[in-house]
C-alpha cells in the first residue's frame, strides 16, 4: 500500500481486505496485513466511517463494510434491471409529449429519480438522476404513495408527514396529513397524480404509476413542464402518453421490484 500514489488506489486497496472470509477487522491487525503506518490507516477507516463506507462497532471498535456500499451496489442493479430496459421508452414519451420525462421509485420514503430525457423544446429542469425530492410535493411521489399496499402507504405517510414534519416548497404543497390522504384517495381512483406547482412555482408535473407483472406498483412515469403551456385540457392526452409508456415497461421488466 506504502507504494500506492492516489488516496482512491489506497482506498480501494484498504477495502479489498474486508471479505466474506475476514469482514471485520481492528486497525493495528489491519496495518500489520498492509504494511502500513497504524495511524495512517485509521484516518483512512475514520474518514470511510464518515461516509458510510464502513462501520465502527462501538464495543469492539473494529470496523466492517457500511451500508453505503450496498447502497451504491443496489444502483448498478437498478440500472441493469431497470433503467436499461425502460430508456427507450422514456424517449419515446418524450417525443410524443414534448416535454421532461422522469421515471422514478420510492427510497427512504422519498422519489429517487432513475432516469430522465429532457423536453425537447429547450426547457431545462432542475432534477438530475439520483437525487430525492419528497413524495409527498411532487406528482411521482404521490402516485407511488396511492398505489402501495394499504399497509405499507399508512406506514410511510406516517413516517413522512408524522415523524419527519413536512416543510413547504410553495404555497401550495401540501402539510395536511389528512389532506394529503384524500388527494392519495382521488389519484388511485382517476389512474394518476398532478403536482400543480406543489414542489416549484411554475412547474406542473403529471404522473402515473408503472407496474410489474405482478401488477406491484415499482415505479412512476411522469411528464413536467412550464405551468404557463401546461394545460389542464391536455392532460387527459398527456395520461394517455404516460400509459402508453407504462404498458410497454411493464412488458419488459418483468417481475422487477425496487426494493
Amino acid at each position: 500500500m506504502k507504494e500506492l500514489k492516489s488516496s482512491v488506489q489506497k482506498t480501494f486497496a484498504l477495502l479489498e481486505y474486508f471479505t466474506i472470509q475476514k469482514p471485520i477487522w481492528g486497525v493495528t491487525e489491519l496495518a500489520e496485513a498492509i504494511g502500513s503506518n497504524k495511524s495512517t490507516v485509521y484516518r483512512f477507516l475514520a474518514d470511510l466511517c464518515r461516509l458510510g463506507v464502513l462501520y465502527k462497532d462501538p464495543v469492539t471498535e473494529k470496523y466492517g463494510l457500511g451500508l453505503k456500499l450496498f447502497e451504491l451496489g443496489g444502483r448498478v442493479q437498478l440500472k441493469s434491471a431497470f433503467v436499461d430496459k425502460t430508456h427507450p421508452e422514456l424517449i419515446k414519451v418524450a417525443v410524443r409529449i414534448t416535454e421532461t420525462v422522469h421515471i422514478a421509485v420510492l427510497k427512504n420514503h422519498q422519489v429517487f429519480y432513475v432516469d430522465k430525457v429532457e423536453s425537447p423544446q429547450g426547457l431545462k429542469i432542475s432534477s438530475h438522476i439520483g437525487s430525492f425530492n419528497p413524495a409527498y410535493a411532487t406528482a411521482l411521489g404521490k402516485t407511488l404513495l396511492a398505489f402501495l399496499p394499504e399497509e405499507i402507504k399508512m406506514q410511510t405517510i406516517h413516517t413522512i408527514m408524522d415523524l419527519k414534519k413536512p416543510i413547504a416548497f410553495t404555497q401550495n404543497t401540501i402539510l395536511n396529513k389528512t389532506t394529503l390522504l384524500k388527494e392519495l384517495a382521488q389519484i388511485k381512483a382517476m389512474g394518476y397524480g398532478i403536482d400543480r406547482e406543489e414542489f416549484e412555482q411554475g412547474l406542473i408535473c403529471v404522473a402515473i404509476p408503472v407496474f410489474n407483472q405482478n401488477n406491484e406498483v415499482v415505479a412512476s412515469l411522469s411528464a413536467s413542464g412550464p405551468a404557463n403551456r401546461f394545460e389542464e385540457k391536455k392532460v387527459a392526452d398527456y395520461v394517455a402518453t404516460l400509459k402508453k409508456g407504462a404498458n410497454a415497461i411493464q412488458h419488459k421488466i418483468g417481475f422487477f421490484k425496487p426494493w
